[in-house]
């Protein structure tokens, strides 16, 4: 008995397609969570914040990020963009020059395409924006945990900030809090105090104060440190939060308040969702989830379906965050 190898271009072809999948699995998932910015009135996007705050607090986070989006990410991608170069169309008439086949299936299979350098180029710029330029500075502390990004001011940035719990410094506040903080004289003297300490293993109260306003006070310098590197533009001030969630909200309200960011971010999740959710029809056809013509004609308005649902989700978040839910 001989066994036979399958063919490499075979093997990535199917793993291109269940990593697919799993990606549009994600996109529902990150559109939920975001449209609850927007969509849950009155709610000062407390649901987007739970949900931010559950994903950001599990354990092995950046493990997780690199092996289930990641990976994923990356092979899809990759194999993608072998597509994009090796891939022709020719649903759209020629005059003549080449074949033209303009049926619905092959249309769908030339926007698909389209829309893999969409997302080829919306993937890196969402990611550099949201996961390194606008990416929160944090301060762990104990139990405390502070996080700080430079926001653009608007009319109703300070009452917003307010139901959310976040405090908002302008440079001027930074400066006098620095500048109150210089004078602390008695307190600096308390840190140079319990440097001479040494530990006798005997319990004295005066140490003890001496020690805790020390480090108090060594902890109201970091905050401080952190609080002023902050690169604050013109109309700007800082956003300072005591959770991950609450930060993120702002985040994703200082940007989709920009016309120019909220229109470039609905091509974007109108690429994503007809890339995944057509490519979701192709998944069930390619695995044999369906075989029969009027099985795969069902399947295909349940993709149509989920995908307007889904995209309803993504743009209710772009659209409505600001304009909406947290204008004021």
């Amino acid at each position: 008995m001989t066994s036979e190898t399958l063919p490499r271009a075979f093997v990535w072809r199917r793993l291109h397609s269940l990593m697919g999948l799993w990606l549009v699995l994600f996109l529902m998932e990150h559109l939920l969570v975001n449209s609850q910015a927007a969509l849950l009135l009155g709610d000062n996007a407390q649901g987007f914040v739970r949900g931010v705050n559950a994903i950001h607090n599990l354990p092995y986070l950046q493990v997780i990020e690199m092996v289930l989006l990641g990976v994923p990410f990356a092979i899809h991608m990759v194999w993608g963009v072998r597509y994009l170069f090796t891939s022709k169309f020719n649903s759209h008439r020629s005059h003549g020059s080449q074949p033209a086949l303009p049926y619905s299936r092959n249309r769908a299979y030339t926007w698909q395409r389209l829309t893999s350098w969409i997302l080829l180029v919306g993937i890196i710029l969402h990611v550099a924006k949201f996961r390194f330029i606008d990416y929160p500075d944090s301060l762990n502390q104990g139990e405390n945990s502070y996080y700080f990004l430079p926001v653009t001011i608007d009319k109703g940035l300070y009452t917003v900030a307010g139901r959310l719990g976040a405090k908002l410094y302008s440079p001027d506040q930074i400066t006098q809090a620095w500048k109150e903080f210089e004078d602390r004289q008695d307190e600096q003297a308390l840190v140079a105090a319990s440097k001479t300490f040494s530990e006798t293993g005997v319990y004295d109260p005066q140490e003890e104060m001496i020690l805790t306003s020390a480090q108090n006070y060594q902890q109201k310098l970091q905050w401080l440190k952190v609080l002023q590197k902050q690169e604050i533009g013109q109309h700007q001030v800082v956003a300072v939060a005591k959770d991950f969630g609450t930060i993120s909200v702002l985040a994703v309200r200082d940007t989709f308040k920009n016309p120019l960011y909220a229109g470039l971010y609905t091509l974007f999740v109108l690429a994503a969702c007809f890339h995944g959710f057509n490519g979701l029809w192709t998944f069930c056809i390619t695995w044999g989830v369906v075989l029969r013509v009027a099985a795969q004609q069902r399947i295909l308005r349940w993709a149509w379906g989920l995908m307007i649902i889904v995209a309803f989700l993504g743009l209710a978040s772009i659209w409505g965050t600001y304009w909406l839910n947290l204008r004021t």
